[in-house]
């Protein structure tokens, strides 16, 4: 990273706005951070500080609450002798701390998880995700680690090789189907590429340099297929906001795999993503769609009558298009979009006010009902309660001195 990469305080409060008490609070906490972590340095040189602020910006980038910030920021002072969760609770207040409490012990757990370096069976990853998010009480908990954890992998190359494959495979197995399952996309994407370029590296940049040579022909493809689609969209009258859409390495690497395809097969490195105002516009866009051009059949989804357990809705189709370039189309409203983007954060969101914001937050509370049937929750709150609470309070979860993670039901004690 060299300095002028390097995160400052500004970064994070430009994603703020203008609340003044918000932009006070994470002041103090990166105030507070700077003076614990002066002196440290991580392997790559930098000065400590620069991991938290990079942690916070990317929840800032999430539009996360300032207390999840302040926490970002202060995520790792605990593991100071200096500072005490007593301490950090006077300074900041009871949910800063139990927040940076929090993350600490899934630093733990993770470390405890990890003692006996072997492979793990589905199983196990599941119990060890699992107790993860019954650990995390408050779900920003989860986001903070999260965080944490990406950039850890933006940085992986300063560590030495046995330590970036066992971090990599962790990643990969645990955090991005957290992520996944917490229905941020942009991160599980990132996530899995940091850690399959770690795996496999051969794979990885034969993928990535196929995929840049093709580039240039690929984004003119798309262009004439944006164009060409917009004129009809105007024409119906249908307001669209339609963008090129690129595919994670990794998620081309296993649809390879999966359906046994080269890379000129894998139809989705074409991307459109669309964006309408209502759920008709979607359906709409989607006769359009296939009216211009040719649709490949079984590449056909429906996710907004499914959605998927995350939250996510969107309705995705695979056309032959203009040339006879295979093309995958991405349709979904705005609201859709922004909850596959920020998943379970999209809670604590910055509000701003504003009637597309509000229908926002009804569609959360409309999901919510349709992903967790044994749950009446009615507000997004009440949803974000069940996924910590709700799925995983009836289980126990206890690890053997060999490290192994065991899932009993409730009332069980680590004797059986």
């Amino acid at each position: 990273m060299t300095p002028q990469s390097l995160p400052a305080i500004e970064d994070v409060l430009a994603r703020v706005g203008d609340d003044e008490a918000a932009r006070a609070l994470i002041a103090r906490a990166c105030e507070f951070a700077q003076r614990i972590h002066e002196g440290q340095y991580r392997e790559s040189g930098d000065p400590y500080i620069t991991h938290p602020l990079a942690v916070a910006a990317l929840l800032a980038d999430l539009r996360m609450d300032a207390e999840t910030l302040a926490a970002g920021l202060l995520h790792d002072v605990v593991e100071d002798s200096r500072v005490s969760l007593e301490m950090l609770e006077e300074e900041f207040g009871p949910t800063i701390a139990r927040m940076v409490d929090g993350v600490t012990k899934l630093g733990k757990a993770g470390q405890i998880g990890r003692a006996e370096n072997r492979e793990r069976d589905e199983r196990e990853l599941e119990s060890l995700r699992k107790l993860f998010l019954a650990m995390a009480r408050d779900a920003r908990v989860i986001l903070i680690k999260l965080a944490d954890r990406l950039h850890n992998m933006r940085t992986i190359d300063a560590l030495p090789p046995d330590r970036r494959r066992r971090i990599a495979r962790e990643t990969m197995e645990i955090y991005a189907p957290l992520a996944n399952r917490l229905g941020i996309w942009r991160w599980k994407g990132e996530l899995e590429d940091l850690s399959f370029r770690v795996l496999e590296p051969d794979l990885y940049h034969e993928i990535a340099s196929e995929l840049e040579a093709r580039a240039p022909e690929r984004e003119a493809d798309i262009e004439r297929h944006i164009a060409l689609l917009q004129h009809h969209l105007r024409l119906e009258g249908i307001n669209a906001q339609i963008t090129g859409r690129s595919k994670h390495i990794y998620s081309i690497y296993r649809k390879m795999q999966r359906k046994q395809i080269p890379l000129e097969r894998v139809y989705d490195i074409r991307g459109i993503r669309v964006l309408v105002d209502s759920v008709a516009d979607c359906y709409h866009t989607l006769g359009i769609v296939h009216s211009l051009w040719t649709p490949i059949p079984g590449e056909f989804d429906d996710y907004i009558a499914r959605p998927k357990e995350n939250m996510y809705q969107s309705l995705h189709t695979a056309v032959i298009g203009i040339g006879g370039k295979i093309v995958e189309v991405q349709i979904r409203t705005h609201a859709m979009h922004r909850i596959a983007e920020y998943g379970i954060a999209a809670h604590w969101r910055y509000k701003e006010g504003t009637p597309q914001d509000r229908l926002f937050e009804e569609k959360i509370a409309a999901l919510r009902a349709q992903i967790e049937a044994r749950t009446e929750a009615e507000d997004a709150g009440e949803f974000v309660e069940a996924i910590t609470t709700d799925l995983f309070e009836d289980r126990v979860y206890v690890f053997t001195p060999k490290g192994d993670v065991i899932d009993l039901p409730a009332g069980a004690t680590p004797i059986d």
